[in-house]
């Protein structure tokens, strides 16, 4: 059975995606820093779907931690498919960047893109030998875009995609996506704009995109969930 790592995987975005994959006969890596939500999550799997599912909680800004994910996977085959889901925003709720805390900002780049990359580093000697090896980086209309507030989470996240774009360069046989799934009802976006009650799409209903991605391995690159849902890139 093929071995996904996914960081941020007790809710929203990241349970979804652990989900789905589970009931395709995935085996799971299950990153999160709230242990009991974590350990639920992998036992829910578990027995919905007879899937090996290893929960790891953690903070991945932890180098120790980094390699106890993979080493996890490891022990279930090796890494197939690395997600990194995990994001903080550098101020809950946001501000403008007059008024950012510098150590937000750092904790952001440190979540968003450092510890992204020290996983990859971690886990390419699996990814290169697996036959499926693929990233996700899952990104934000933020690192593309202007919006006020948004300025220091964008700016992580515009350097997340670059790190993908280059690491899809130097590595040619891993295939290394950066998806913007778009505004979803998460705990991540209620603590961004707390005073923003309008609605949102559920995290499941982009999982199809990704899902995409991973049957039809379209060239590495960056893609939008909405894109990818309406047959844009088919």
């Amino acid at each position: 059975m093929p071995v996904a790592v996914i960081t941020g995987a007790s809710k929203g975005l990241g349970r979804a995606l652990a989900g789905a994959l589970a009931a395709r006969g995935w085996d799971l890596v299950l990153d999160a820093r709230g242990a009991g939500a974590l350990k639920e999550t992998a036992a829910a799997l578990e027995e919905a779907y007879g899937v090996r599912v290893a929960a790891v909680p953690g903070d991945v800004t932890d180098a120790g931690h980094r390699s106890w994910l993979v080493a996890a996977a490891g022990e279930l085959g090796g890494v197939d498919l690395l997600v990194h889901n995990a994001s903080a925003l550098g101020a809950e709720p946001l501000v403008p960047l007059a008024g950012l805390p510098l150590e937000g900002l750092r904790r952001a780049l440190e979540v968003n893109v450092v510890a992204a990359l020290g996983l990859v580093q971690e886990a390419l000697p699996s990814l290169r030998r697996s036959e499926v090896g693929a990233v996700v980086a899952v990104s934000s209309d933020a690192a593309v875009e202007a919006y006020g507030t948004w300025g220091g989470y964008g700016s992580s996240k515009a350097a997340l995609d670059q790190l993908a774009a280059v690491l899809a360069v130097e590595e040619p046989g891993v295939r290394v996506w950066a998806v913007d799934p778009g505004d979803m009802a998460t705990d991540l976006y209620a603590a961004a704009v707390p005073d923003d009650d309008g609605p949102r799409p559920d995290p499941v209903s982009v999982v199809p995109a990704f899902l995409w991605l991973l049957e039809e391995r379209p060239a590495s690159g960056r893609y939008t969930a909405s894109a990818l849902l309406e047959g844009a890139v088919r």
